[in-house]
């Protein structure tokens, strides 16, 4: 509960473990946070895809945006409401111009292009960066981040609901749908595919990853009837382990889900069985938890895996890599450009996510740090953990904030090299309204779970995946053996998730 005042009070269903010290500062974050996400946004109500610093100040917003920066934005202004930062009235009014400029845009099958104006909601033809044209995409995980942000006004804003839900009824998520054919199950395999040329009128690739960002879509598309429950257990955990490329042979067994045999895959790190994401990085795998209790809805999987899978980040960055710090997710590359980043051992894809740039020169190694590794830290990596190591999370912030110029008028800047304390030149929006979240779910009693999750998200998608149970674990607990059958590789197209 937030008190009018801005005072923030602890009353939770979860027991907080945080101090009124580390309440208090990330409230302070919140506001600085906020302070960047207003600064990006158009007078159409559409962020800015990031802000980006010019020398000791800062420049204009970018003039592009996407369907999930729209939908980050959304949440964030839920989030600054019940955290008292912007009043009700201020609230409504930011959404409702927002709903307004989206009803106004073209859209494709009920969805929307991966590149738009923030300024006038058109399409952007060519890069943000240089001339290079853009072809027109309507991406399936972007327009599932903006589903679920409707999902969530249509909650918790009874006067705007008529408007949210128009939107997203146009937004069946059967377009995207390749049902499973079981006489050619590596063709159509019953995933969403990846993405929708415009111009060709022609798909491409499938995510087959279930711990990966995209599975908000395939909530979103199962909570909405446009998909069938049992698309939940075609997602493959790991890759199949008879499969070659693969960062390393999964360990477990199979078990039978709603009339499906599952390979409950795991990979070992450190001690522990984990489910791997596709690049090992963080928002892959937690980004969906701010907005779905996963960790209480399934126990025996999700419950298991999620703390798992925080704890061998901050593994890999204090006792494997040893760079001092942790939390390893895509973001603006400190030296510019946007890469990606993780940890190699925790994704299934064979090139990996690295924790390191590898583009940074060459320099003398540092006491105690990997010659030459330019470790980079995602500051929204460690919000992203504070549900499920909450000490940790607020322990490397502040470390984060008193040793690099990483905090900023306009909160936590997007990276920093660690080894050469160079930090990213700006702030995205996505990554921005991430840290949003993850701070209202710790202040507000789990509010932006709630926004998502309460009434019919709940009512349809908990049972479906209560009911699993992971191979995740410590190595010293054993497999629980379910029905098995011999591994064998149904390849998909989109190895790429």
């Amino acid at each position: 509960m937030i008190a009018r005042s801005g005072e923030v009070h602890a009353q939770s269903t979860r027991p907080s473990r945080l101090t009124s010290e580390d309440r208090a500062q990330l409230l302070q974050y919140a506001g600085a946070t906020w302070r960047s996400l207003d600064r990006m946004t158009f007078p159409t109500g559409l962020p800015a895809d990031g802000l980006i610093k010019e020398g000791d100040g800062w420049g204009t917003p970018t003039l592009q945006t996407s369907p999930t920066n729209i939908g980050a934005y959304l949440w964030s202004v839920l989030a600054a409401e019940r955290l008292n930062l912007i009043s009700e009235e201020e609230g409504h009014t930011r959404t409702e111009r927002t709903l307004d400029t989206l009803a106004a845009i073209d859209r494709h099958h009920g969805f929307y292009l991966n590149d738009i104006d923030p300024r006038t909601g058109g399409v952007v033809r060519t890069s943000a960066h240089d001339p290079t044209p853009r072809r027109p995409l309507v991406s399936c995980v972007d327009n599932g981040w903006l589903a679920a942000s409707l999902v969530m006004v249509s909650n918790s804003r009874p006067g705007l609901r008529a408007k949210a839900t128009k939107l997203l009824e146009a937004m069946n998520f059967r377009f995207f749908f390749d049902p499973y054919d079981a006489a050619d199950p590596v063709n159509h395999p019953g995933f969403l595919r990846v993405g929708y040329w415009a111009d060709e009128k022609s798909f491409y690739g499938h995510y087959g990853m279930l711990n990966t960002e995209a599975r908000i879509a395939s909530y979103v598309g199962i909570m909405r009837k446009d998909l069938p429950e049992n698309h939940y257990y075609r997602l493959y955990r790991t890759l199949p382990g008879s499969t070659p490329d693969q960062e390393q042979k999964p360990v477990g067994q199979y078990r039978d889900y709603m009339g499906i045999k599952v390979f409950e895959g795991a990979y070992t790190y450190r001690g522990a069985r984990i489910v791997p994401s596709w690049g090992g990085s963080m928002f892959e795998a937690l980004m969906v938890t701010l907005f779905v209790p996963e960790d209480v809805w399934a126990p025996r999987s999700w419950g298991i895996n999620h703390p798992l899978y925080v704890q061998a980040q901050i593994q890999h960055g204090i006792e494997e890599a040893r760079y001092g710090f942790w939390g390893f997710s895509p973001a603006n590359c400190p030296r510019g450009g946007y890469e990606v980043y993780g940890v190699k051992a925790l994704g299934t894809d064979p090139l990996g996510y690295l924790s390191f740039d590898v583009g940074a020169p060459p320099s003398p190694a540092a006491p105690n740090m990997p010659p030459s590794k330019h470790g980079v830290v995602t500051p929204h990596a460690a919000f992203l953990a504070l549900r499920f190591a909450p000490r940790e999370a607020m322990e490397n912030l502040r470390k984060m904030a008193a040793k690099f110029p990483v905090y900023s008028q306009f909160g936590f800047l997007d990276s920093v090299d660690v080894e050469s304390g160079i930090v990213s030149g700006g702030v995205l929006a996505l990554d921005q309204g991430m840290i949003m979240a993850a701070i209202a779910n710790e202040l507000a009693d789990d509010a932006m779970q709630h926004a998502f999750s309460d009434g019919q998200v709940e009512k349809v998608i908990r049972p479906i995946i209560a009911m699993e149970e992971f191979s995740a674990g410590k190595d010293t607990q054993p497999i629980v053996s379910g029905s098995r059958r011999p591994v064998h590789a149904e390849l998909t197209s989109a190895r790429a998730k």
